[in-house]
C-alpha cells in the first residue's frame, strides 16, 4: 500500500458523539487491502481491554485476518500490569502542583466562528 514506515496507523472507532463518523482507515477495512504478510494490533488508545478492544480488535479483526490467511496479534493492553499499576499509584501519591498565578500565562484564545 506505498508504505514508508514499517507500520500503518489506522483506527477501529470513532472519537466523538455518535453523531461523529468513524475515524479512519478503519482496521478491517485495512486488513482487506494491505499487502504485509502478518500485522500485530496494539490499540495504544486503551490501557486496558474492556468490549470495544475485544470485539473490534479479539473477534472483528480477527476474523478479517483468518479469511485472508493473514497472520495477526494483538499486543496486550496495560491493564493490570505491575508497572503500569505502580506507575498510577506514584502519580496519585504526588502532591498537587502549586497553581500558576493567574498571571502567569496569557488567556486562551477562541478561534473566531464561521459566520
Amino acid at each position: 500500500m506505498g508504505r514508508t514506515e514499517p507500520w500503518d496507523l489506522v483506527w477501529q472507532s470513532r472519537s466523538g458523539p455518535p453523531q461523529v463518523p468513524w475515524l479512519e482507515p478503519d482496521v478491517c477495512d485495512y486488513l482487506r487491502k494491505t499487502d504485509a504478510r502478518s500485522v500485530v494490533l496494539v490499540p495504544i488508545g486503551f490501557v486496558s481491554d474492556h468490549m470495544e478492544v475485544v470485539y473490534d480488535l479479539d473477534t472483528e479483526a480477527r476474523q478479517v485476518a483468518a479469511e485472508l490467511e493473514l497472520p495477526m496479534e494483538r499486543a496486550a493492553t496495560a491493564g493490570t500490569h505491575p508497572r503500569f499499576v505502580q506507575m498510577v499509584r506514584e502519580l496519585m501519591e504526588e502532591p498537587e502542583p502549586v497553581p500558576c498565578p493567574l498571571t502567569c500565562c496569557p488567556p486562551p484564545r477562541r478561534r473566531p466562528q464561521a459566520s
